[in-house]
């Protein structure tokens, strides 16, 4: 095998590896209370992690380099930028009544955690089973949101819980039902998430709003799919 080849490769692990460096930048960043500076780097690793699988269809990564795990790598990085920077930054933020802080920061891990190693993570239509562990976005939100410490907590609870209720979440990618209606959805939750950022996460009301609606279609698409089909049980 040429060693051209096998670099391009290795160059694809390094650019999802770098999501990893992106995630220890943003806990730096929350460790120093610089919540805006710390969901850029959030944002961008999200972004290393919407695109990283098409150059690694590309380049054939997985029959190049069979070494190396994809899917491990992926699992690790995600499990940084999707979970333990948010937990931390919403068990620091001052979001939560201070007695539930630590208690809420610890349930976000270990549900994800156990989430990450259910090999049904997925359905057979390529819906997430179960709320999968965003609490990347769940944390952005709660900052632009700014909810009673209560209600925080409590939705917290509630995520957490529906970890393992086996209902369908978008996947907003691989799911093809109105894939070019979430495409459109997802990209206009950029503009509105980027438009928060340069607002330091105190953004104009619309703002807010768009963002919230936008949410209600990710979960909704889900729920409606399973109601249509009388699927109480995706697999």
């Amino acid at each position: 095998m040429p060693s051209s080849i096998a670099a391009r490769a290795f160059a694809v692990h390094i650019f999802t590896a770098a999501g990893a460096a992106l995630g220890f930048v943003a806990l730096v960043a929350a460790f120093e209370r610089r919540w805006t500076a710390m969901f850029w780097c959030l944002g961008a690793a999200l972004f290393i992690d919407g695109i990283d699988g098409t150059f690694a269809r590309k380049y054939r990564v997985a029959e190049v380099l069979p070494r190396w795990s994809g899917d491990v790598l992926d699992l690790v990085v995600d499990f940084i930028t999707y979970v333990f920077v948010p937990a931390y930054a919403i068990a620091a933020s001052g979001l939560l009544p201070p007695a539930l802080a630590l208690p809420a920061g610890v349930v976000i891990v270990v549900t994800s955690a156990l989430y990450f190693a259910d090999r049904n993570m997925k359905t057979s239509d390529n819906y997430f089973r179960g709320f999968p562990a965003l609490w990347n976005a769940v944390a952005f939100y709660l900052f632009v949101l700014k909810p009673a410490p209560w209600l925080a907590a409590t939705a917290i609870v509630v995520l957490a819980v529906l970890t393992f209720v086996p209902f369908k979440f978008l996947h907003p990618f691989r799911v093809t039902r109105l894939r070019a209606v979430t495409l459109a959805a997802l990209l206009l939750w950029s503009i509105l998430a980027t438009a928060a950022l340069l607002y330091d996460l105190d953004p104009a009301a619309w703002v807010t709003y768009g963002l919230a609606i936008i949410a209600c279609y990710f979960v909704g698409v889900g729920l409606a799919d399973q109601w249509i089909t009388n699927d109480r049980s995706p697999v």
